[in-house]
């Protein structure tokens, strides 16, 4: 006749205390051997046995994390690609349409040039929404996935510039960089801000300005949704002002033929910059100058094929100009901006 429950848990127990002390004291208190042996809880409390909780669980199969759609073994679509003034952190950065740029033009190298973080306006209030956080995870998983990314800062994260020479990520922080292009020519990469009178000598003023910039794109962003109802193209208040204002204009040309000089004068055939939000391809006495644009207006960037041939590329996202009803968002070149020729050795 089997022992009844009762007298199986008082065994049970009877063994435990047992093993305790003969475990510290290494003496045997009790003599276990007249017990029945238990080898199975379930024995004990077969009423909790019959739980479905305390099933015996069947053996897992481990699944493999599912791979990154958008990280799929494609071949680069290009040789490099150049974005700047991200502006990460305010409410202007256009960060669904740099993820889906990013992810229709994989490239080997990519180039952060400057203001990718907006540490100024951080200062102020904080802005971090979920799509900001994609952004960054997606430019550290590029780094992973084999581009070379460079990261140049810019004065609206020039906190960076502590970190030159480090790596985070797999994304190399430097003072300035030199591109190679395929054809075999040397393109300075920087900001620009270091060209800019303003933030070097009254960054207080820079600071004011950088105020009533946000203010510009917040009416931007509130009259463009307008614009997209009514099925028109985006605009831009800031470009639209800065070509009018004679001042504005004097100072982006200014801009430009400082950095192109500088270029020059350090033996570039080219240089790549950002800092005032105005995507330009363009010669400046001998020296091809390129401004890769913002991601807060314009979303355009400055691309390298891979014939070597430079490209300014504004991207248009879904319901602009008429893409909302075929449901697909479709990058558009810039017509001014197309890529000049490689000149040949013997022309420079």
């Amino acid at each position: 006749m089997g022992m009844s429950p009762r007298a199986a848990t008082l065994a049970l127990y009877r063994q435990t205390a047992g093993y305790a002390m003969r475990a510290f004291t290494g003496r045997t208190y009790f003599d276990s051997s007249s017990a029945a042996p238990l080898t199975d809880w379930r024995a004990v409390m077969p009423r909790m046995a019959a739980h479905p909780a305390y099933a015996p669980a069947e053996p897992a199969t481990p699944t493999p994390p599912p791979p990154h759609a958008e990280e799929a073994d494609h071949p680069p679509r290009c040789q490099a690609v150049f974005i700047s003034d991200l502006h990460i952190g305010t409410p202007g950065f256009q960060a669904e349409a740099l993820l889906d740029f990013l992810k229709a033009y994989p490239s080997r190298h990519l180039y952060l040039v400057g203001d990718i973080v907006d540490g100024w306006q951080l200062k102020r209030r904080w802005f971090w929404p979920q799509s900001h956080n994609d952004v960054v995870q997606k430019l550290l998983r590029r780094a992973r996935k084999g581009c070379r990314v460079t990261f140049v800062p810019g004065n609206h994260d020039e906190f960076a510039r502590h970190f030159v020479g480090h790596q985070f990520g797999g994304i190399e922080v430097v003072h300035t960089a030199v591109h190679r292009t395929l054809d075999g020519r040397s393109l300075w990469v920087t900001h620009g801000d270091q060209f800019d009178g303003v933030v070097q000598c009254a960054k207080w003023l820079a600071y004011v300005g950088d105020n009533l910039y946000e203010l510009t794109l917040r009416v931007n962003r509130h009259l463009n949704r307008l614009l997209a109802k009514m099925g028109l193209p985006y605009w831009s208040l800031s470009a639209y002002l800065k070509n009018k204002v004679k001042v504005a204009l004097s100072y982006v040309q200014d801009f430009e033929s400082a950095v192109a000089r500088e270029a020059k004068r350090l033996g570039h055939d080219g240089v790549v910059c950002g800092h005032i939000h105005r995507a330009q391809m363009r010669e400046i006495n001998g020296v091809l100058y390129c401004n890769d644009g913002d991601w807060v207006e314009s979303r355009t960037a400055l691309v390298e094929h891979l014939d070597g041939r430079l490209e300014l590329v504004q991207w248009t996202p879904i319901g602009h100009a008429g893409e909302e009803e075929r449901g697909i968002k479709l990058p558009q070149t810039v017509a001014v901006a197309s890529g000049l020729a490689p000149s040949s050795p013997g022309s420079r």
